[in-house]
């Protein structure tokens, strides 16, 4: 990784930090540090299970428990057990209710604070940049790791690629029509514990085939269907693949799109897919 890179990363890091007042032992002289503040905000009103809680936020398990400890301390929380003991709920009392609201009031005016030396040209650019940051510090969380075909993070991810060809194809689509992934290996992409993404590689001897690519609307615009193709491209050199290829429908123009720029050409169909109108390979 360039060092230049690094440095100005951490520099921007450092700035956040100290103009958001990260480093204050009471944030928004609420008498608390921002992590619990943050656990606050996030519990939201219906509350939220503690599993899901810790995946949103990417906590080690240890420290939310520390957290949860102390607000509920103070009288801030609740916490509960289901009657099987394994799954933990949190919820605001109201006290800590109104403390969320005040902390929501603080938050505004900090915003507020942050904006108003600034011109409106200013504004716009500093809000637009915030955008863009955000879009990519996002991008930067995603995961893409294998996973069991037959794991409910897999099988979630193939029900919501057959659900959407099923709306974006002509005449709909039948998983049991189309050419099977049998002995597939599976990748799938997490974002705050929850899948958002896979891709799969059919090995037959010196090439294979990229099934199931799919991405879930809420992380579209993120690049992360490049990224999962070349996941899937990486994969299959290592596995000693030289060619890789695929097949897709008229209707998924931006998977097209993709595939050529990736520098997929176009090749005479290879399988009798039911579902295809174009056929790609590439020489890895």
């Amino acid at each position: 990784m360039d060092s230049t890179l690094v440095a100005r990363v951490r520099r921007f890091n450092r700035t956040v930090t100290h103009r958001i007042g990260a480093l204050d032992d009471a944030y928004l002289a609420r008498g608390r540090p921002l992590g619990q503040c943050r656990v606050l905000w996030e519990i939201g009103d219906g509350g939220s299970e503690v599993r899901a809680l810790r995946a949103r936020l990417d906590l080690d398990s240890g420290y939310l428990s520390r957290l949860l400890a102390a607000l509920r301390a103070d009288g801030l929380v609740e916490v509960a057990a289901a009657a099987d003991g394994r799954v933990r709920t949190v919820r605001l009392t109201p006290a800590g209710a109104a403390e969320r609201d005040e902390l929501d009031r603080r938050s505004d005016d900090l915003a507020t604070d942050i904006l108003a030396p600034l011109d409106e040209a200013q504004r716009g650019r500093l809000v637009t940049a915030m955008g863009e940051v955000e879009r990519l510090l996002v991008a930067s969380m995603v995961r893409v790791a294998p996973a069991d075909p037959d794991g409910p993070e897999s099988r979630a991810c193939v029900e919501a690629y057959a659900a959407e060809l099923a709306a974006r194809f002509d005449g709909g689509f039948d998983p049991a029509r189309s050419i099977p992934a049998a002995g597939a290996l599976m990748l799938v992409a997490s974002l705050h514990g929850e899948a958002v993404g896979c891709g799969a590689l059919v090995p037959h001897g010196s090439w294979a085939a990229v099934k199931r690519m799919w991405v879930a609307p809420s992380t579209r615009g993120l690049g992360l269907g490049r990224r999962m193709l070349a996941e899937l491209e990486a994969t299959a050199a290592t596995r000693g693949v030289r060619t890789l290829r695929l097949e897709t429908n008229r209707a998924l123009t931006e998977a097209i799109a993709l595939y050529r720029s990736a520098r997929y050409r176009e090749v005479p169909a290879f399988n009798d897919e039911p579902y295809a109108h174009h056929w790609f390979e590439k020489d890895l």
